[in-house]
Formats: C-alpha cells, structure tokens, sequence
C-alpha cells in the first residue's frame, strides 16, 4: 500500500476537523471509486490510498498515532487491516449510503420506507404573442403517476396489508460475510426478496397491481403572467407525481414557447414593427393606421421620412415581467419602391427627377408632388 502522507492523499492540512476529512473522502471516493471507473486500475489503485487514509485520519486514536509516529505508528493497522481490495466494499451506491443514512450504521431500506417526494414533471405549452404579452389562464393535461384510490397507497388489496418480509425481517437488507484472502469482511445489501422495502405483498391491489399508483390523466389550470417569453419556465407547485408512502407530490414545471406573429416581432419588452409606405408617402408625409397590442392607432409619418427610420411608441410595448410598466413599440419604416409603372407614371417620374437637384435631390417645384400623388395615390 502506498506511504504518501495520508493528508496528502485526501487533500486537506494537518489540522482539518473530521467534517473537513469526512468531505474530502467523500469527493474522492465518489471520483475514484472502481464502479465509477471500471476495468481503470490506476483509479482502483487511488481509491485503495484514499480509503487507507481515511481509515486512519476519521479515527482519533489512530490519527493520533500517525500524527506522532508516522506511518511507522500504525503497524498492521495501517491501511484497510483485514478489509480486501476495493471491490470488497460493495458498489457505489454504499459508498454514497455511509454519508447519507445507509452503509454500515444506516439503513437504506429506511429510506424506501418513508415517506418519499413525488418526482418533479415538466411539459411545454404553447401560447400567443398576446398571451404572454398580457397574461392568460390556460388548462393543460398532463399524464402523471397518483395515489391508488383503491389502497390508497399501501399496494395491498382492500382488506388485507403489506407483511414484513421473511427474509431480511423489515430491515430491508441483507447481511453477507464473504471470505477473502485478506479476512472475512461484512457487507449489507439490498434484500432480494422485498427488493429494499422491507415488506412483501401476497394480496396485491387489483387497481395498481401492488405499486400504490395509478398513472392518470390530470387537468391542471396554469396562470400565465404578464411579460414571459419563450424560454420561461412556471412552477406549479404540488403538480407533480404524487409521493410515495405519504410523501409530498412533486411540482409541475411549464415551459413557454410563444407562436410567431404575423406584424410583430420581439426585442426583450420592446415590439418591433415594420411599415410598408410608399415613397410618396415618405416624401410627402401622411397619416396612416398602425397597429398595436392595444389596436389599431392614427400615427403621423413626418414629410421626408427615409426608409430605415424607426419611430417610438412608448408605452406599447410587453409590460415587464416581475416589474412595473410597458416596453415601447418601435414603427421601423420601409419604404416601398413601386413597379409595373404605366407610361403615364414613369412620365411623371423623369419630369420629377429633372425638378430635382444633384446636391440635396429636393424638387424646384413643390406643387409638382400633387401630380405625382395624384398618379400614384389617385
């Protein structure tokens, strides 16, 4: 076995309390261990130093010695003692049980028979621009596991119960002392017969066939606030599977996704809107109809406006999420050249295009918009 310093080894100072110790071994174990590593006989090799050094350093009385002696103090103690190679200490899933209520001194199957949370579930629903702009109630259905009405819960048919199993006798597990060349070491496993749960069904329940749940088809009211967007996610709480042995339901997770709108686009809570006019209308300037979330508005384009230009329409925007007030509307101007021309309109555009200027292309005659916006507009 290897003699690197054991405080080396586990990645913590001479003076780390045992919780600090404890954490150490805990995220090496679960990084080195051969479960985690198969057929990696360097990680094997690693978690073999990992394990002798904190056989030593979680024990006070060891760590005592090795502080005063060295490796030297510790004798054949050092190390595993009688333990074997790192496959003698059962799979990953005892390593995880020592630190959180299983391995030598827990009980995993304790845990399986709490109570247990119902798992979480998550589905997506899909709504208007105008719905996450404004907010909505929805109904949604969701296909989720619940307590069995008939057992409510138990697996055992009406009348009759769960009874403690004849094998492991209610702990849930099963104790195994295989020998090695090493020694004789004990391990705890899961029992085979009642797979943990410490109790057997003879009489299953007819409705869920001994599993306690039922899987069901629930409708569930969603309330959609003000200002989401695709991407957000709403919790409803207690929407989830129903919990195992009284435990609490999970939660229901809803993801949005917005369906694309024929006029707007989105810019965070700023709604982007594009307006077609034609290029009379930009020279000359008009009022015109635009439309909103709130409906339809007179809007004024001023005389000149060139394609590209965007005005602000404040306030007409998404109203902010978890806040107070509205984004804006932005009116981006595109300015539409016209074609299919008659004979009379293209006429009337060579006469306009000799009125203007080469240095500001602003025409000599002002009246002779008219002709032009009567050939155009009528």
């Amino acid at each position: 076995m290897s003699k690197r310093d054991y405080y080396e080894v586990l990645g913590v100072s001479r003076d780390a309390s045992q919780e600090e110790i404890k954490k150490a071994y805990r995220k090496l174990a679960r990084k080195y261990h051969p479960d985690v590593n198969p057929g990696d006989k360097e990680a094997e090799k690693r978690f073999k130093e990992i394990k002798e050094a904190y056989e030593v350093l979680s024990n006070s009385e060891k760590r005592a010695r090795y502080d005063q002696f060295g490796h030297a103090g510790m004798g054949d103690e050092g190390g595993f003692g009688g333990f074997g190679g790192a496959h003698d200490f059962g799979g990953f899933e005892d390593i995880f049980d020592m630190f959180f209520g299983g391995g030598f001194g827990g009980s995993r199957a304790q845990r399986h028979q709490g109570p247990q949370r119902g798992a979480d579930l998550k589905t997506e629903l899909e709504i208007t621009f105008e719905e996450a702009a404004f907010g909505a109630e929805k109904e949604i259905t969701v296909p989720r596991l619940e307590t069995c009405r008939q057992c409510g819960g138990s697996g055992a048919q009406p009348g009759t119960h769960p009874e403690t199993c004849p094998v492991c006798h209610g702990t849930g597990q099963i104790r195994i002392s295989p020998k090695t060349p090493f020694g004789m070491f004990q391990t705890v496993k899961t029992c085979h017969n009642c797979h943990g749960e410490g109790t057997v069904i003879k009489t299953p329940c007819r409705e869920c066939g001994g599993k306690g749940r039922v899987r069901r088809e629930r409708k569930i009211e969603v309330k959609v606030p003000p200002g989401v967007d695709t991407g957000s996610r709403l919790r409803v709480a207690a929407g989830g599977e129903s919990g195992i042995n009284g435990g609490p339901p999970g939660d229901l997770y809803v993801f949005i996704k917005v369906k694309p709108h024929r006029h707007f686009k989105r810019d965070g809570n700023n709604v982007i809107y594009e307006l077609p006019i034609t290029f009379t209308q930009a020279a000359l300037g008009c009022d015109i109809e635009v439309p909103t979330l709130d409906g339809k508005i007179t809007f004024t384009i001023p005389e000149g406006t060139q394609t590209g230009t965007t005005f602000r329409l404040r306030g007409k925007g998404i109203p902010k999420l978890q806040g107070y007030g509205r984004g804006d509307q932005l009116v981006k101007v595109e300015v539409i050249t016209p074609t299919n021309l008659t004979e009379k309109q293209k006429q009337l555009l060579r006469e306009f295009d000799k009125t203007c200027t080469k240095k500001n292309h602003q025409p000599k005659e002002k009246s002779f918009f008219k002709k032009v916006k009567d050939a155009f507009m009528g």
